[in-house]
């Protein structure tokens, strides 16, 4: 299995983790109780992305790095969540996207000469782009998201961010 394919693997497992926590922000708010989609707005800074930006930004990233990687065509969202539903919708949107990749279609991404809109001019090798650009990137924006669920009181530790592990038997 291709490294390029393990990624987009690891961020669908993180997308799916992202999923859980907001589950998990639904049932504190519900417990507090509060409205949890004013969570939506949340920032660590002021001058740094609401919770809305970061889980848009982690699933932007991980559909992009899936189309760009395989040349396929990744799908639009036009970025109108304002709701923890609609957060969700959009995450089970970019996992569902994941899903249709497979190992073959990574064929020859290390090699794939990769555009992005800020190198007027200048491409990207594809292993480049995702060790460079995407990889950080995605990880970025999720590490974001947790730490605003995380700021405003909901029960996340280190095992809800990591998620399941590959094991086998001694």
């Amino acid at each position: 299995m291709s490294f390029h394919y393990q990624a987009i693997l690891e961020m669908k497992k993180m997308l799916a983790n992202l999923d859980k926590w907001i589950e998990k922000t639904v049932a504190y708010a519900q417990k507090k109780p509060f409205d949890p989609n004013t969570l939506v707005t949340a920032r660590l800074a002021p001058d740094q992305y609401p919770l809305v930006r970061q889980i848009q930004s982690a699933c932007d990233t991980a559909k992009f790095t899936g189309a760009r990687l395989t040349g396929k065509e990744a799908p639009k969202h036009p970025d109108t969540e304002q709701t923890i539903d609609e957060l969700r919708a959009r995450i089970r949107a970019a996992t569902s996207y994941l899903e249709t990749l497979k190992a073959e279609d990574f064929k020859g991404a290390g090699e794939r000469r990769v555009e992005l809109s800020f190198l007027e001019g200048k491409v990207i090798l594809g292993d480049d782009y995702l060790v460079e650009m995407a990889i950080p990137n995605f990880f970025f924006h999720v590490a974001h998201a947790y730490a605003i669920l995380r700021h405003n009181g909901v029960d996340l530790g280190k095992r809800d961010y990591i998620g399941s592990l590959t094991t086998q038997d001694r």
